[in-house]
């Protein structure tokens, strides 16, 4: 059959069709996004249960003298705050706290790039060298903690043992409270510098040779390319390490827990840090408002250093 056979059909397949003005309601777009959300919905709401409604009870709770028994007694407003700052326990907390920040922070993300620039132009062996920085990270807190507690014991751990060799005599690394914080720094940075050298090498070996064969054919040195190459193009890399150290160090714990308590620490537990003094208070003496009004304060200060560190290094990228 031909098209001069039927001319009404030809005639209208050439009609435009009619447009009604309205785009219909279910596009192809429309349903991807529905598709993608209804997938998100379970774990959006796990995440609700988990996280964003304990958070918002914690507020709450803050402004009530609560106990495990009352969860609400009585409405005090900002009673707790104020008596939080006359603690002299939660001072000394809070100064532990920003110490171990501090110190973990900076010692792990500078011992972290050098790590990934030495570890960058090592050829052979690189990859094992990789695993052997990163065992610490995947190993789990609590055995690591353990380890280091045999090390510092005063009386037959490895590091009293070397140190004998010199002729100094044995040290209660974790008895001592200022001596303990800073044992509790050195395993801290020993366990986090693999993961902050893995970031940083994902960095370095992102950065596109152009940039520093240009750098070098202008005459820059080792140390210009460094500063005036390499560091600007890492800064996001950096503003990312920062960022977790900064969270994981005021959310320190276990290894204040599990190394300053027992025979070989104090029954005052020598290191108190915001997190175990939150616990304490929370679980121990069950004052519950208390122990919440210590956590929104701890919540505003990473949220704080957060903004701070987001607003010093982007500013410059």
């Amino acid at each position: 059959m031909t098209e001069t056979q039927f001319p009404h059909k030809r005639a209208a397949a050439d009609l435009p069709l009619r447009s009604t003005g309205k785009r219909p309601f279910w596009t192809v777009e429309r349903r991807r996004w529905l598709f993608c959300y209804t997938g998100l919905l379970p774990i959006l709401a796990l995440f609700l249960v988990l996280r964003v409604i304990p958070i918002l009870r914690t507020f709450l709770l803050s402004f009530f003298e609560s106990n495990m028994v009352n969860p609400q007694a009585d409405f005090i407003w900002i009673q707790n705050f104020q008596d939080l700052f006359g603690d002299r326990l939660f001072q000394v907390a809070l100064r532990n706290t920003t110490l171990f920040a501090v110190a973990t922070v900076l010692l792990s993300v500078v011992l972290g790039l050098v790590l990934a620039l030495l570890m960058e132009r090592t050829l052979r062996f690189g990859a094992f060298y990789e695993t052997i920085y990163f065992l610490p990270v995947i190993t789990p807190m609590v055995p690591v903690a353990i380890i280091w507690k045999w090390i510092y014991d005063p009386s037959f751990g490895l590091l009293n043992y070397i140190l004998s060799w010199f002729g100094i005599g044995p040290v209660g690394w974790l008895v001592y409270p200022d001596i303990a914080l800073w044992a509790i720094v050195v395993m801290s940075v020993w366990k986090i510098v693999g993961y902050n050298m893995v970031i940083f090498l994902v960095g370095l070996r992102g950065i596109p040779e152009e940039y520093r064969e240009a750098a070098a054919l202008d005459g820059a040195s080792t140390l210009a390319m460094l500063r005036y190459v390499t560091l600007p193009l890492l800064r996001p890399i950096i503003l990312l390490v920062l960022v977790i150290n900064t969270i994981s160090a005021y959310n320190v714990f276990t290894q204040v827990y599990v190394m300053t308590t027992g025979s070989q620490g104090t029954a005052s537990n020598p290191v108190r840090v915001l997190v175990y003094d939150i616990w304490e208070n929370a679980f121990r003496y069950f004052r519950m408002g208390y122990a919440s009004a210590e956590a929104v304060i701890l919540f505003l200060i990473v949220l704080i250093l957060t903004l701070i560190q987001f607003r010093l290094i982007r500013s410059e990228v």
